[in-house]
């Protein structure tokens, strides 16, 4: 009797001790499924241009604004007082036609300690490609990673930046208009290049201006802005204030530093 005893003992031991270890794994499961279900006030895909039109140091320039940009104390302040005080933000680069890249996958920003994560990575990664420009394969693409999103929110929001017209995949207004449909906004920040290319000056010297051909191919949606940057050095301050009126769904300044 007292080996039955023993025996029927030690199996409700295992099977309470497993029935401990289910309730601790449903438990882990439930939160892990809560944090990737935390609502954020803006899904936001920066959208790079890394076209061949963006040389070594052109591209140093614009890696280190968007870095110093997000780490930025108006920028956070914007986060910060948002009605959920976070954002989720995905780091794209893109080129030609197919050549898009998530360099950075969504992420939450809450604070300046995660700002500076998500800045420090960026600086670490390498540049994705260097080829044509298609600005409709950078919206369809940035289009796409809302979809998979582990976070919900009210607004999404693609921040195009780029210094050239498309040139390479299909018709950008149709990559806008479909984006648009879905309920996404695009945003554009134009970056100006004084000497046009010899080779294709029409590509960042269009006719009417490349920040016109933004305001009416590239961006719509509720509220859709450009702003223009004289050039690279000053693409960091122009991106702040884009970053500034994206978070704050607000409108952009009409003149800034180092913008037109």
């Amino acid at each position: 009797m007292r080996g039955i005893w023993m025996r029927g003992f030690s199996l409700r031991g295992v099977i309470r001790a497993g029935l401990g270890i289910l309730v601790l794994a449903v438990g882990m499961l439930g939160a892990t499924a809560s944090r990737a279900a935390e609502e954020v006030d803006l899904l936001l895909a920066l959208a790079a241009d890394v076209s061949r039109s963006v040389d070594g140091q052109k591209f140093q320039l614009q890696r280190d604004g968007y870095a110093a940009a997000l780490q930025d104390p108006r920028v956070v302040a914007a986060i910060t007082g948002g009605t959920l005080g976070r954002i989720a933000v995905a780091y794209i680069e893109w080129s030609g036609a197919g050549n898009q890249k998530t360099v950075i996958d969504w992420t939450v920003i809450r604070d300046a300690d995660s700002a500076g994560r998500f800045a420090t990575q960026l600086l670490e990664s390498p540049r994705a490609f260097a080829d044509r420009t298609s600005i409709s394969g950078g919206i369809d693409f940035a289009a796409a990673q809302f979809d998979r999103a582990p976070f919900p929110a009210r607004r999404r929001t693609i921040d195009v930046s780029g210094d050239g017209t498309n040139n390479s995949g299909r018709e950008v207004t149709a990559a806008r208009d479909e984006a648009i449909a879905k309920g996404i906004a695009i945003n554009g920040l134009v970056i100006l290049t004084e000497q046009p290319l010899s080779w294709n000056a029409e590509h960042t010297n269009p006719a009417g201006g490349l920040d016109a051909y933004f305001r009416n191919n590239v961006i719509g949606g509720p509220g859709a802005f450009v702003i223009t940057a004289q050039d690279f050095a000053a693409f960091g301050q122009a991106l702040i204030s884009k970053l500034v009126a994206e978070i704050a769904a607000a409108s952009p300044p009409s003149r800034a530093a180092g913008l037109r």
